[in-house]
């Protein structure tokens, strides 16, 4: 199965009205400005995307009407985070029929499995679809660590063609190639250290503060895939403060704040999450402010 996932990917939100119902008009609009600004495709319904959060058939409506305003202009991988595998079958089954273009598997949410389940849930779930599947490896969050070993098991997966890589140990990319060279994408699943990944050779790097800069996101790959490391630090440096709030436990609603500052959407969210406020709420503002009164011109940079 070839595959040619690559570039940045912004794990988008989902907008919400001010009663909690999805807000399609301002997903819309969302989508379509990061399509111009550049974007090489998305992640719907990751954790950004507060997947958890919509019931069975808001996730699926979400999932067509993203696709219908993404209209083949870029890929769309959907996130698959289900409570048992029998769920997260029946989901990338109804994906594949809805025309995704592949999964980013999560390992099952709530119960934390040991090695050996994790890696039948995986096997299932990829079995149950023809689409590309992408391994979400996050064991800071989820508690698992789809380590070498086990992905050496499911290498013999024809379909899991991807690592999205969240250890925050960049050593594992590295690692990853010494084992496997070419038979997984690679991407950083982690904002703060996108830079130093993809100097590493991942060629992907899957982002929340994407949303809020991707001009600037793209700018970053563009030069450090064309090894321009000098260029590409110079805005690295100057996003790393916004970048590290992708890495909280806030990190959605820091994210969704800082899309309502940039007038690109709203910070509203699904309890139990509840808007930012007070000392954190100020921080984030000012994170924001501070990088809109430096934020570098990206026209000193031949990017074409």
């Amino acid at each position: 199965m070839k595959v040619t996932w690559n570039g940045v990917y912004p794990a988008i939100s989902t907008q919400f009205h001010d009663d909690g119902s999805i807000n399609f008009e301002s997903n819309a609009r969302m989508l379509n400005q990061l399509i111009e600004d550049g974007v090489d495709g998305i992640i719907a319904l990751g954790t950004v995307g507060e997947n958890c959060s919509l019931s069975p058939q808001e996730k699926r409506d979400f999932l067509k009407h993203t696709l219908e305003v993404a209209a083949g202009r870029i890929p769309v991988i959907s996130g698959c985070a289900e409570t048992t595998t029998e769920f997260a079958k029946s989901f990338v089954k109804d994906a594949e029929a809805l025309g995704v273009d592949g999964i980013m598997l999560l390992p099952g949410m709530v119960y934390r499995a040991n090695r050996e389940e994790t890696l039948y849930h995986y096997q299932q779930v990829s079995r149950a679809t023809t689409l590309p599947i992408m391994i979400y490896n996050n064991p800071v969050t989820y508690g698992v660590d789809v380590d070498l070993e086990m992905t050496q098991v499911l290498a013999k997966e024809r379909n899991i063609v991807a690592i999205k890589e969240s250890t925050t140990d960049t050593r594992r990319i590295t690692e990853l190639h010494n084992q496997f060279g070419d038979r997984f994408i690679v991407f950083c699943g982690v904002d703060d250290i996108a830079l130093e990944s993809v100097m590493l050779g991942a060629t992907g790097w899957i982002s929340g503060l994407t949303n809020v800069f991707p001009r600037e996101s793209v700018a970053i790959m563009k030069l450090a895939r064309a090894g321009r490391y000098q260029e590409a630090r110079e805005i690295w440096r100057w996003f790393l403060p916004l970048l590290r709030l992708d890495t909280v436990p806030h990190l959605v609603q820091c994210i969704k704040l800082a899309e309502q500052l940039a007038g690109r959407g709203s910070e509203n969210v699904r309890a139990p999450r509840l808007p930012l406020s007070g000392a954190e709420r100020a921080r984030v503002t000012k994170v924001y402010e501070d990088a809109i009164a430096t934020r570098p011109d990206l026209s000193q940079f031949n990017l074409d």
